[in-house]
């Protein structure tokens, strides 16, 4: 007789976690690499810091040569030891020459105005760190603290892909899906950047290998994308894509830990304050002349002490709270709130426009997508009545191409034109 066989071992309970661990594990890795994840909150930021550069040049413009160029009081022999001394890099200790320095805070600006419009970001992205950079690293001391915020913005973005949404490279790219595969002013910035950093490093000019690899590193990576895209549309494309996304995806991520990197370290030395415990420290600040652009504003504030403890404790609260707060979706959009509005009185109390204009475009990096698509819509329908974007085609009919005479829809006219539209 033959024995009978053994009893069959009841299946294990952690077969089927080890499952489920394996299938969210790799619907982890298809999330982060198959998408680009936060392409409205990077927008944001890009339009935020690039906006911020700009109104800062542009009101800066007056006293640029005092502030940055040959005739500021940090000469250029305490510059340039100042940047041997740190590896900093700036283009202006390049030449002394006004008219050296006149191309390079000019191109700057035009780089804050192509980067805020979303034009060729791969391009002007690298444009505008190597101004912003070049700008504060030539005079440390003209900053309010919104600057070392900008400093490392105009590096992150340069790593992102900013320009996927609300920008002209996203209006380009969806009508290139027309048929349109040449991109002849993509080239010529290419081979004009190339141009130049070659020049740079045979003059001897460029002489950080950490900047000249950087550089020359992402020439040569925005080259072999642009083959990828003209001759190998097929899964190398697909891989240069996958690695991309990662890229993005990195840069987000450190970005947010910068934010709150940066908060949570103020708000706890904040607590190691005396002046914070007692909560008084908001008064002084309010009666320094630097710092008071509105006197009487700061005096009707001052002299109410539970407005001047209330302040000092939500901001100690609000900064040390808001890493705990990312736990929480609805509770990070509520500090969201109250530190935005804090940025505006600091903004308007003590005169620091451009450090709340940073420290806003920073924090945009956490808004909720919904919140950034309404607003876009309110925009874009405010803009479409002022008649700086064209209406949408209606449902069925392409969009025109440029240069292109769109035909009339035939449709019912309505009986009484709306007149109040009309005038609005």
């Amino acid at each position: 007789m033959t024995a009978a066989p053994p009893p069959a071992a009841p299946p294990s309970p952690f077969k089927g976690l080890s499952r489920g661990f394996d299938a969210a594990v790799a619907r982890g890795i298809g999330h982060v690499t198959r998408r680009t994840l936060g392409p409205h909150q990077s927008a944001v930021v890009r339009i935020g810091f690039a906006a911020t550069m700009l109104l800062f040049l542009l009101r800066e413009w007056p006293n640029r040569d005092t502030l940055y160029g040959p005739g500021s009081p940090w000469g250029l022999d305490l510059a340039t030891r100042f940047v041997d001394s740190n590896q900093a890099f700036t283009v202006l200790l390049w030449s002394h020459s006004t008219v050296w320095f006149e191309c390079v805070y000019h191109t700057t600006l035009l780089a804050c105005v192509a980067l805020l419009l979303g034009w060729r970001t791969r391009f002007s992205s690298i444009v505008f760190m190597v101004g912003v950079l070049s700008l504060q690293n030539r005079s440390v001391f003209m900053g309010d603290g919104g600057d070392n915020v900008i400093h490392l913005m105009a590096m992150y973005l340069t790593l992102t892909r900013c320009g996927r949404v609300w920008s002209l490279d996203a209006r380009r790219e969806a009508r290139r899906q027309d048929g349109d595969g040449d991109d002849p002013v993509g080239v010529t910035l290419w081979v004009a950047s190339g141009v130049g950093l070659l020049l740079s490093l045979t003059s001897g000019k460029l002489d950080s290998w950490i900047w000249a690899a950087f550089l020359c590193g992402m020439w040569a990576v925005h080259a072999v994308w642009w083959l990828l895209r003209r001759y190998a549309p097929g899964e190398p494309r697909v891989v240069a894509d996958i690695i991309a996304n990662l890229v993005h995806n990195a840069a987000i991520a450190v970005i947010m830990c910068e934010v709150c990197l940066i908060y949570a370290a103020a708000g706890w030395y904040k607590i190691q304050g005396s002046r914070w415990q007692d909560g008084t420290a908001v008064y002084y600040p309010m009666h320094l002349d630097y710092f008071t652009p509105w006197p009487w504003l700061s005096d009707l504030l001052s002299q109410n002490g539970w407005i001047i403890l209330v302040m000092s404790y939500m901001t100690v609260f609000v900064q040390v709270g808001f890493v705990f707060a990312l736990l929480n979706r609805r509770a990070k959009n509520i500090l969201l709130f109250v530190m935005v509005g804090e940025h505006i009185g600091i903004a308007v109390l003590m005169g620091l426009p451009f450090f709340s204009l940073a420290m806003i475009a920073m924090d945009s990096v956490f808004l909720p997508t919904a919140f950034l698509l309404w607003g876009g819509s309110r925009v874009r329908a405010v803009a479409e009545r002022l008649r700086l974007l064209p209406r949408p085609a209606p449902a069925g009919v392409p969009a025109p191409r440029d240069g292109a005479v769109q035909a009339p829809v035939p449709g019912p006219r309505p009986a009484v034109p709306d007149r109040a539209s009309e005038r609005w």
